[in-house]
């Protein structure tokens, strides 16, 4: 097994580090069952390191298990995006306001953002990842160690909503980069409530397409 060559600890966390992508990608879909027996042998461990591993998706929302039921992929539906993308709008508006009080932009997020402006014009999927990374800059940028940690719980929420919503519906790159610079724009000028109102007509627009891809 192996666990004969690593730590427990370690063992643990590269299941539970595997499993978490297949969930994000796709691969193992909404409602799949995720066993201790599945995990041990799909990984060679031992089954208390299986049930450990699928303790922390559980903790982290990607699995849900009721009491004395197998664990199950968390399946998406509108009320699940909804409430998924209203929290990111909440914690994102409140550190955008923070920053907007000392006129502060992170340089993370102006990275990210380049990359995004630099794809060819229309819808392309390499924006997701710089997206991702552009507005968990603003999160960072305020240098809490537990909102960044709540902040990725949620966005690892928003991201299996993305993996379970078939044919969602990408924005155009250069408008995507057009609307994270105007909040970039507004945070730097100091405005917190025009940079909020614009991050929230955003993530909007993402949450509509997601609800409206569900319903199709």
């Amino acid at each position: 097994m192996i666990e004969s060559t690593v730590g427990v600890i370690g063992v643990v966390e590269a299941a539970s580090r595997t499993l978490r992508q297949r969930i994000l990608d796709g691969s193992l879909p909404g409602e799949a069952a995720v066993t201790e027996a599945w995990v041990a042998a799909e990984f060679g461990i031992a089954r208390p390191s299986a049930k450990a591993a699928i303790e922390q998706l559980v903790a982290s929302g990607l699995l849900i298990r009721t009491a004395h039921r197998t664990a199950r992929v968390a399946a998406i539906d509108a009320a699940t995006v909804r409430d998924v993308y209203r929290t990111r709008a909440r914690l994102e508006a409140m550190a955008l306001r923070e920053l907007a009080a000392e006129a502060r932009v992170p340089a993370a997020a102006v990275a990210a953002n380049d990359e995004i402006a630099a794809l060819p014009p229309g819808p392309d999927p390499a924006t997701v990842d710089p997206d991702i990374r552009f507005h968990t800059a603003l999160i960072d940028a305020i240098g809490s160690e537990r909102t960044s940690r709540m902040y990725r719980t949620v966005l690892d929420e928003a991201r299996l909503c993305m993996a379970q919503v078939q044919g969602r519906r990408l924005l155009d790159a250069h408008d995507i980069a057009a609307q994270h610079q105007a909040i970039l724009d507004a945070a730097g000028n100091g405005d917190g409530d025009l940079a909020a109102r614009l991050l929230r007509q955003h993530l909007g627009a993402a949450e509509e397409r997601l609800v409206d891809a569900l319903g199709a």
